[in-house]
């Protein structure tokens, strides 16, 4: 049996890989005496199929996690894999579970050997969670925190930290303990400070609880408002059809005070790190995203997380949004238009 975990979102992919673990424990292995987790990325490739052949110990069933295997460079590894994979010769016993998180490497046997996983009947795929997922993904987080958030704090989160489950995983449990106590946060109780850990302990250890709900003042004593990540999602939202959405996303920074010289200014950036970064996509889809990023002079985050994007969106009409955009900027330097109100027309009309 072979189990395919793959995808962006590598935060909810490795707590599904955990779960999947802890399952087979409860079930099959309550002494652990037959997991066994390997890495392609430095674990010998003798050492690996050995493993997967193995027989149980003691136990009907075994499982083998292989992380990163689409890391690998050795081809006559992955050449042995994809005989096993597509020749059914996983022992019955066992169970592979193949958890795929870095960037995968140049040899062509690795895209075949991933289009046979990702026809495994239990291959599972975990995207970047975005609006109204992200949102759900949240608030969940919170109840399994056993706290409360209210809504304008989880929508300030999803806006400000989306994108980044791992940070987000970690400010959630931060302000449940926050909330939680009658202990009082001073602003340098931020995600990342030299003190932080030290004052969450006490945090956590204050017995006297509140049992208030997460408020927006809450979350901005850990985190900072991004624009940009607002503008991000803003940008989804125009590319996706979603005018109620981006209306929305607008109307809340010109709220918060933000030009809409700077917000344009933003949204331009964006489509053109969209456009280039599709037209690169279209013509070398298999380079890492470090790589694209050192040729388009873009940190690897930001490229990341407009992958998303990218992988889904049409390069033609993202050139056309963009001249629509350059258009707009000629018109307002010109005195030959509003700049708001040139953007809302646009958004409206895509």
């Amino acid at each position: 049996m072979i189990i395919y975990i793959h995808g962006p979102d590598t935060f909810r992919s490795r707590q599904y890989l955990k779960e999947q673990v802890e399952k087979f424990k409860i079930a099959r292995d309550p002494q652990g005496y037959n997991v066994v987790f390997t890495d392609a990325t430095h674990d010998e490739p003798g050492k690996i199929l050995g493993e997967i052949s193995s027989a149980p110990f003691l136990a009907d069933k075994r499982m083998i996690v292989v992380e990163n295997i689409l890391a690998c460079k050795d081809k006559d590894f992955m050449g042995t894999l994809i005989e096993m994979v597509k020749n059914n010769k996983v022992p019955e016993s066992n169970i592979v579970l193949f958890w795929q998180g870095e960037d995968k490497s140049k040899i062509k046997e690795v895209d075949e050997l991933e289009k046979l996983l990702k026809k495994e009947k239990y291959a599972k795929e975990f995207e970047m969670l975005a609006g109204a997922q992200l949102s759900v993904w949240i608030k969940q987080e919170f109840v399994k925190s056993k706290s409360a958030v209210s809504m304008p704090a989880l929508n300030f989160l999803a806006q400000n930290a989306g994108g980044d489950m791992w940070r987000l995983s970690s400010l959630i449990a931060q302000l449940s303990a926050y909330v939680g106590t009658s202990f009082q946060c001073h602003p340098e109780l931020v995600s990342g400070s030299p003190d932080s850990d030290e004052m969450l302990k006490q945090v956590q250890h204050d017995k006297k609880t509140t049992g208030r709900e997460v408020g927006v003042e809450d979350v901005k004593l850990f985190l900072d408002e991004k624009v940009d990540d607002n503008v991000f999602n803003m940008v989804e939202a125009v590319v996706s059809g979603n005018r109620k959405q981006a209306y929305k996303l607008l109307t809340e920074q010109r709220r918060l005070g933000e030009e809409d010289g700077k917000l344009f200014g933003l949204i331009l950036w964006q489509f053109r790190i969209l456009v280039n970064l599709r037209s690169l996509f279209e013509n070398e889809d298999n380079l890492p995203a470090d790589q694209m990023a050192k040729k388009l002079g873009l940190h690897p985050f930001v490229v990341k997380k407009n992958l998303v994007l990218v992988r889904r969106l049409n390069l033609d009409r993202l050139k056309e949004i963009y001249s629509e955009l350059l258009e707009i900027d000629k018109k307002t330097k010109t005195g030959r238009g509003d700049m708001g109100l040139l953007v809302d027309v646009l958004v409206g009309r895509i």
